[in-house]
């Protein structure tokens, strides 16, 4: 298990952990999504042991979005909000704040950003306003999927000027082309990125 130093200034992210994710049935399943569950559990002890902020995001989507194809979109409908799909993994050690993200039918892959689908405006989820409010000034990552939400969530937090570290062992990644996950995490290291 990959050793993450936490302390009080630093947040752990758990990026969707949900079971249209991370369970073999969900609807857009991640090869070795549940794997990640005991490693990510193991993280958020660790972090709670250091006085850590440990916030949780969670894709929460109308049942009609844009986001989705049968609406216009690229994605299958997943984690349509108050349904299996939408929860997180049951073995999942929930323990902190949880951010949602497309609630109102917007793109929400950042756990930091969505964006309209329509009008493409940006608009922050509340994960930044949270994490100042905590004197957070770095953040580490895990969840789910490497090529998609933890790297736009990554991405983000670069923009936002933390110091982000990605465990490569508590994320997996989708691979809608092959190799995806692994170009997603040559991406975040060249963006500044730290994979531990």
């Amino acid at each position: 298990m990959t050793s993450i130093a936490f302390d009080p200034h630093v947040a752990l992210v758990v990026v969707d952990v949900q079971n249209d994710f991370a369970d073999p049935e969900g609807s857009l399943s991640v090869e070795g999504g549940s794997d990640i569950v005991p490693r990510v559990n193991e993280l958020v002890a660790a972090a709670r042991a250091a006085n850590t902020t440990v916030t949780y995001t969670q894709d929460w989507h109308p049942p009609t979005t844009p986001h989705f194809a049968k609406d216009g979109g690229i994605w299958p409908v997943h984690c349509v909000r108050d349904t299996w799909g939408a929860a997180f993994h049951p073995d999942l050690v929930v323990d902190g704040e949880v951010v949602r993200k497309g609630i109102g039918g917007e793109d929400g892959y950042s756990g930091f950003s969505m964006r309209d689908p329509v009008s493409g405006e940006d608009m922050s989820t509340g994960l930044d306003e949270r994490l100042r409010r905590h004197g957070v000034a770095a953040v580490v990552l895990v969840g789910l999927a490497t090529d998609y939400c933890v790297k736009a969530t990554a991405l983000d937090a670069r923009r936002l000027r933390y110091p982000t570290t990605v465990v490569r062992d508590c994320v997996a990644a989708v691979d809608v082309e092959p190799g995806d996950g692994d170009r997603a995490l040559r991406e975040l290291e060249a963006a500044g990125v730290t994979l531990a």
